[in-house]
């Protein structure tokens, strides 16, 4: 018979895992921007992430949960740089 050590911590970091994409589920909030206005977005990509740390940064110690706050803040980034592109090309706001 033999032992296998770790367990314990695979097990609490998949939990916490599972606590963060289920926090990130669904809305994390809404921003507002000027398309037009460099410093706008970026105040709006501060304020998804600091939205994305509020529902999940406890976890940032567990590398598989911060990799999945990293994606989720990248894509969010993202997004808002593509809308803000859209609405400016559709001479719109965000």
């Amino acid at each position: 018979m033999f032992k296998i050590n770790g367990l314990d911590k695979i097990t609490k970091e998949l939990d916490q895992l599972q606590r963060v994409i289920g926090g990130l589920d669904g809305e994390i909030g809404m921003v507002k921007f000027d398309p037009s206005d460099p410093a706008s977005i970026e105040s709006a990509i501060n304020d998804v992430e600091n939205l994305i740390d509020q529902k999940a940064g406890h976890y940032s110690s567990n590398s598989m949960a911060a990799s999945i706050i990293e994606q989720m803040k990248d894509t969010y980034r993202q997004a808002i740089l593509d809308k803000a592109a859209e609405a400016r090309a559709a001479g719109g706001n965000a």
